[in-house]
């Protein structure tokens, strides 16, 4: 809204520190984006082939289907997850074998509302201060200020900040994992399971690229797309990716592959060397935020019930991110709509006895452009504080 803001700053040290001001959408925007996430949550739409011997067909699939055309149900008995595909007109419901996203509608504004969606104009330009830009801190010794937080807690804001390229807590306690036998001496008899978006794929290449004794299983999937599985035979180490289910907007899914997390979890034993991270929020930008809180919600108690049976079990939630924004892209990925997101998933898990890698700080803090997968140094350290979990300081 238009008006006057306080900001609250975190002073780390003493000196000049620069404020920068940051308008992401105009009020305006945000109205019209919010009138799309309500009333055009199919502005993606995706499509599944049928095929039966030489006969194929395809058709458009969503969670939701206007008219009164025949549907395959395809909601989850476990779950109650809907996802429903238009009737092949020559083949059963059972023939489906894949699902991919299959485009953008397009024409979403209404005359004149493309004015409030330009680069360089209302789109993540900077707001110029009318004074100095500056403010001079000055030293303070405070030393009753306990100066020894181990984790991150969701309603730390912000939860740390950069120093030379390295992310650091408010306080102590990440490893620096610089060394690739390091990350093997910690994820020695490990199991990880990862699950979720491309932006946690990250993690399964970044590992799988930097430590030498991971080797890539060869599981025949399509590149992007998974699942992926690399192997540490000899340190008795094993990662694993698997996709999150329906919407996902990959190319191509098999229809055997699309499973839901909350299920998937509900399939792991757990223990004290059973690590799970996740994350769930780009694939559900373009919905209403009762579709996304359904879908957290079953992974809740599937989390709950993992860590009932085995409280030793490790699980961390990577949160979202910001990413670069254009006149189209803002309709459908805007950071306004991955942050209410990112703010129901930190809810959501508050107080469940899961840890945070905060990907958003992380990425919003950082030098860097935003991109909906940030670059190397960025996923280093969300890889360094994941660690740091799995392999804590020694106090």
């Amino acid at each position: 809204q238009n008006g006057f803001y306080t900001a609250y700053f975190t002073l780390l040290w003493p000196g000049q520190v620069i404020v920068s001001v940051t308008l992401v959408h105009p009020s305006e925007g945000v109205s019209v984006l919010q009138r799309l996430r309500e009333h055009k949550p199919d502005r993606v739409y995706f499509k599944s082939l049928f095929q039966s011997g030489s006969t194929l067909e395809t058709t458009v699939c969503n969670l939701c289907l206007q008219g009164g055309s025949p549907v395959c149900n395809y909601t989850d008995l476990h779950t109650g997850e809907p996802w429903f595909c238009y009737k092949p007109r020559k083949l059963s419901c059972d023939k489906r074998v894949n699902h991919a996203k299959e485009g953008y509608q397009k024409g979403l504004l209404k005359r004149g509302e493309s004015l409030f969606f330009q680069s360089d104009v209302n789109i993540k330009i900077p707001i110029l201060s009318s004074g100095p830009e500056f403010v001079t801190v000055k030293s303070l010794n405070m030393t009753d200020v306990d100066n020894r937080i181990k984790v991150w807690s969701p309603e730390s804001i912000p939860s740390g900040y950069y120093y030379e390229d390295q992310w650091r807590l408010q306080g102590d306690g990440i490893h620096r994992f610089n060394n690739s036998l390091d990350v093997t001496q910690c994820l020695q008899g490990k199991v990880l399971h990862l699950f979720g978006d491309s932006t946690i794929r990250q993690w399964f290449e970044y590992l799988t690229a930097f430590v030498p004794g991971l080797t890539e299983f060869n599981l025949g999937s399509p590149k992007n797309v998974g699942p992926f599985l690399s192997v540490d035979t000899k340190h008795n180490i094993m990662v694993k990716f698997r996709c999150h289910g329906p919407p996902i907007r990959f190319s191509t899914v098999s229809s055997s592959e699309l499973r839901y997390v909350a299920n998937e979890l509900d399939g792991i034993t757990g223990g004290k060397n059973t690590v799970v991270a996740l994350t769930i929020w780009s694939h559900f930008s373009t919905f209403p935020l009762e579709v996304y809180m359904r879908r957290l919600r079953n992974i809740r108690s599937a989390v709950l019930r993992l860590l009932e049976r085995s409280p030793k079990t490790l699980v961390v939630i990577r949160t979202a991110n910001v990413q670069e924004l254009g006149p189209e892209s803002s309709l459908y990925n805007s950071d306004w709509f991955s942050l209410q997101l990112d703010m129901i998933m930190r809810k959501m898990f508050s107080g469940v006895g899961v840890q945070f890698v905060d990907a958003w700080e992380m990425s919003l803090a950082h030098y860097l452009p935003h991109l909906l997968h940030p670059q190397p140094i960025i996923i280093k350290n969300q890889i360094d504080l994941f660690l740091s979990f799995i392999c804590p300081k020694e106090t």
